[in-house]
């Protein structure tokens, strides 16, 4: 799954005139050296070629997804995230697909994804749920943050017994500079209907 989101981003990238192709094949060379190294947060050809090539802006891929697709932002940091939601989560998927539920509404769910432009994550979330996705925009440093507090809060629960917040520990260990995370501006969210 890893190598398909990244593999179908990058073409969409390339289709919008978001990255050249040239950039586009050197960051694909790079992710297979960050893959057999097996770090998981720096395993995004996204992250690649925003942070370490610097030929494409983060902002300007989830400025692209607000005014072309739709989706909203938000900033996972500040989100209470429900126990069934967390409890059920495949982080291993969200890793692969650089996306994370973060809540459900009735038949809805919302998902932030910092790959909304690789239609194989959007297929691999709406065949898991079988239900309508509402989608939003993030950062990567955004979803890695929560996927390690949310690993820390699996880990610290199974040793204590107990549970807390994946929110309670500030600061973030990304590879990504600081104050990279775009403002987070009211959009209207993009649903999408289930896979047939």
């Amino acid at each position: 799954m890893l190598m398909r989101a990244n593999r179908l981003l990058g073409a969409a990238l390339v289709d919008n005139n978001l990255v050249k192709l040239e950039d586009l094949e050197k960051a694909n060379e790079r992710l297979l050296e960050v893959l057999a190294a097996n770090q998981a947060r720096q395993s995004t050809v996204l992250g690649i070629l925003a942070y370490e090539m610097k030929v494409v802006r983060e902002d300007d891929v989830l400025q692209f997804i607000v005014e072309s697709e739709g989706a909203g932002l938000v900033d996972l940091r500040n989100y209470d995230t429900s126990d069934e939601i967390r409890k059920s989560l495949d982080v291993g998927a969200c890793w692969a697909t650089w996306s994370v539920p973060f809540d459900r509404e009735e038949e809805f769910y919302f998902i932030a994804t910092s790959y909304y432009l690789s239609p194989a994550v959007r297929s691999f979330w709406e065949k898991q749920y079988g239900a309508q996705i509402i989608w939003y925009g993030t950062t990567l440093d955004v979803i890695a943050d929560y996927l390690e507090k949310l690993e820390a809060d699996q880990v610290n629960s199974m040793a204590s017994g107990g549970t807390r917040s994946p929110f309670s520990a500030p600061g973030s260990k990304a590879p990504f500079p600081a104050g990279s995370a775009p403002a987070t501006t009211p959009a209207t969210p993009k649903a999408s209907a289930p896979a047939a």
